[in-house]
């Protein structure tokens, strides 16, 4: 049986404020009729303004929903409404689901089994090399022009870049070079220009593309040179000597040029099968396209994990994750030098949940510090603080017995874990960014999830 979900849990997969409160409104016990829940599923039947009442149903071992209400949101207002009537003990148990729940899993189960037995496709061919080629000559030139761009700005000065529409051009420039993932980093230099501390941000900015061009440069040629001393027998003295260049750094500088490697490539490698802790998410919006990061923390590896997902603004995220649970799972991570991203390649039986093990202050700087060593342009990493309280004049920082760490400056004082808190220390979940930190979530003394 899947342990039952709280109320913040949730509320959290709701895809707005106004979901949230819609179904906060259907989630009344009178409202429902043929509700029932079995290890992985829940359902039920829920009055309407029809005359037949919609029928929403939940796979928790996902989770993923339906309904026959005419809703675009996902998931709708009425399977949340079921979830907060399952969450405060309102769906009796049954032994096995509804015939309507049974055909829609059964079909689920069926596509699942389909996509797992697809044929890959087939290989590259000359047209595909040409063009691969092709794009390699277009990232050399583009990442020439900025190397030289940026050469430019230093020795000019940047007393004059207050402007924020100076790094369009450049940017479509790199846009063109087939260049995204550059053309994005240049195309948010303008976030930097915030705060008086702007001189140093966009100097840090600046030195992270330009450490970006020379790893491009020169990167493959060492990575070629290493391969050859392997060859002739040396490759320990040239590895030792720091003359190779690690294969997933060079991984690493490609992803963030913006070259891609698909879902399948992923799956097709090596997976990390462990208890996966969900910390929590946060979404952010690009240019009308929302990305939702969720972290998660494995139990036995201690890997840190992200979970990425796109679409475009009002369309359905992935929630599959839910904030505050464990999941047994096996994780493909993309290749690189810390590698960080992932996706989930399958799943095994429901765990129990529970607060994740967390670390010190000092404890997670030190791992944070080791990350950034392997990816210097890396911008977030999660940490569980483990004895932390909300401290500070204005209860700004997280502070244990080795140290303190600030919020980040766009987030606010959180009053859910000050009240959470209450002066006694804390185990809390938050991602670490340059700027401070974000919390995520938080577990109270009796182990229930907080979101924070």
């Amino acid at each position: 049986m899947i342990e039952r979900w709280n109320r913040d849990q949730v509320l959290a997969l709701a895809p707005d404020a106004s979901s949230q409160k819609a179904a906060q409104g259907v989630s009344a016990p009178g409202k429902w009729s043929g509700t029932g829940v079995t290890d992985d599923a829940l359902w039920g039947e829920c009055k309407g303004s029809g005359s037949k009442p919609y029928r929403a149903c939940v796979d928790l071992s996902e989770p993923a929903y339906r309904c026959t209400c005419p809703s675009r949101k996902f998931p709708c207002k009425h399977a949340l409404g079921l979830l907060l009537l399952w969450s405060a003990g309102g769906v009796p148990e049954a032994g096995e689901p509804a015939d309507w729940v049974g055909e829609w899993l059964d079909g689920r189960r069926d596509r699942a089994a389909k996509a797992v037995t697809r044929a890959p496709k087939g290989e590259a061919g000359p047209a595909d090399a040409r063009r691969a080629a092709q794009r390699e000559q277009r990232v050399t030139a583009g990442l020439a022009d900025l190397e030289r761009w940026l050469g430019d700005q230093i020795r000019q000065g940047i007393a004059g870049s207050r402007r924020h529409d100076q790094w369009d051009d450049l940017a479509k420039r790199l846009i063109d070079a087939q260049a995204p993932g550059v053309a994005g980093a240049v195309s948010r230099l303008g976030s930097a220009l915030d705060g008086d501390d702007w001189p140093g941000r966009l100097l840090s900015e600046y030195s992270l593309l330009y450490l970006l061009c020379v790893a491009h440069r020169t990167l493959p040629e060492r990575a070629s040179e290493a391969e050859a001393a392997a060859g002739a027998g040396a490759a320990a003295g040239a590895v030792a000597g720091g003359g190779g260049a690690p294969a997933g750094l060079l991984e690493r500088v490609r992803d963030r040029i913006g070259f891609s490697v698909t879902k399948e490539e992923v799956l097709a490698g090596q997976t990390v099968r462990d208890l996966w802790d969900v910390l929590g998410r946060r979404d952010e919006t690009h240019d009308r396209l929302i990305a939702r990061r969720v972290w998660l923390r494995g139990r036995s590896s201690g890997r840190a994990a992200l979970v990425l997902s796109f679409a475009p603004t009002g369309q359905a995220l992935d929630a599959s994750l839910v904030t505050g649970t464990t999941v047994d799972a096996d994780l493909a991570f993309y290749p690189g030098s810390t590698p960080l991203r992932a996706v989930v390649a399958a799943r095994h039986d429901a765990v129990p949940a529970g607060p994740p093990p967390g670390v010190s202050v000092d404890r997670a700087l030190e791992e944070v510090a080791g990350a950034l060593a392997g990816d210097p342009w890396l911008d977030s990493w999660p940490v569980v603080l483990e004895g932390v309280v909300p401290a500070g004049g204005d209860l700004r920082l997280l502070a244990g017995a080795s140290g303190a760490l600030p919020f980040h400056p766009s987030v606010q004082t959180s009053w859910r874990l000050v009240a959470t808190s209450g002066g006694h220390p804390l185990t809390v979940a938050a991602e670490w960014t340059p700027r401070g930190l974000r919390p995520l979530t938080t577990w109270d003394e009796e182990g229930r999830v907080i979101i924070l």
